[in-house]
């Protein structure tokens, strides 16, 4: 095979067994194995799983994962997704499960402790993408600012097979925005689900005016003159939040990980995946397989 003829698929896979778990329990029925297992969110993450190998027909696949709560970033900011409510009950058994159901497609697991998956992500990526075409599946608008000539992010949208995938050019088109400036921009609004303030006061619409005048959070502060009396004072007064913020927001690509791309290659062994489906009576998925 040419170098030039891989194409990675990167799952964020936290990301989707979370979609996978609330998409199936909103009901309340969460669904179990006869020996009372939860497994709603390992059924909904193989259908979301397949898909996305099915829809970007990748050559190699990689499942990365959060480690824990504890980062680097906690270490920056105590508050960082301090607000984030603990996993639903049903739901933690799965973590293990899901993981079990990846390796049965020899798909490796990365994840590091002090590192959240984005930043394993954003690591491989960054190795990966002289040599292959990458794709990034996620339902996390932060991977943006990973989206590079080789680097592609599929957005998951509601439903299994709705993506938004985003380029270089379609990040530009519809947001007017460059993958480095998705973080200036949550320098300066914060994020509320990652519970980090950016500049108090300063929302998305006024974020992106001054980012689109600006072109960065530098050319900004070198120009504050130019910049309304109250929203400079706003600025003045929260410059290390700001500061803080767009750390917060950055995803680290020179993360300690690294995997064999040989050890990544999509060939699973059908009756492995098989055994794995038959203990998690997944016997509906059966026919996802080739």
């Amino acid at each position: 095979m040419q170098l030039s003829e891989n194409k990675i698929l990167l799952v964020d896979g936290m990301a989707i067994l979370f979609r996978a778990y609330f998409a199936t329990s909103f009901g309340g029925g969460v669904r179990r194995t006869s020996q009372g297992v939860p497994v709603n969110a390992v059924h909904g993450f193989v259908r979301y799983f397949m898909n996305a190998v099915e829809t970007f027909q990748p050559t190699h696949v990689i499942c990365c994962w959060d480690m824990g709560s504890t980062t680097f970033r906690t270490a920056q900011y105590t508050g960082y997704k301090a607000n984030r409510p603990a996993a639903p009950e049903d739901l933690v058994p799965q973590f293990d499960l899901v993981k079990e159901v990846v390796a049965s497609f020899n798909v490796p697991n990365i994840g590091i402790e002090g590192y959240e998956a984005d930043d394993c992500i954003g690591t491989l990526a960054a190795f990966y993408k002289e040599e292959a075409d990458i794709v990034v599946v996620t339902g996390d608008h932060d991977l943006l600012q990973l989206v590079d000539t080789r680097v592609s992010i599929a957005i998951m949208k509601k439903g299994i097979g709705n993506y938004a995938v985003y380029t270089p050019e379609s990040l530009m088109e519809e947001r007017q925005l460059t993958p480095a400036q998705v973080i200036d921009m949550k320098g300066l609004m914060g994020d509320t689900s990652d519970n980090y303030p950016g500049v108090k006061g300063i929302g998305e619409k006024t974020a992106h005016k001054l980012i689109q005048e600006h072109g960065s959070i530098e050319g900004l502060l070198a120009n504050l003159d130019a910049v309304a009396k109250t929203i400079r004072a706003k600025i003045e007064a929260d410059l290390d939040m700001l500061h803080l913020s767009r750390e917060l927001a950055t995803i680290h690509c020179a993360a300690p990980v690294t995997t064999d791309l040989a050890l990544c290659c999509w060939e699973y062994e059908r009756d492995k995946v098989l055994r794995k489906f038959e203990e998690l009576e997944f016997k509906s998925l059966v026919a996802l397989l080739r």
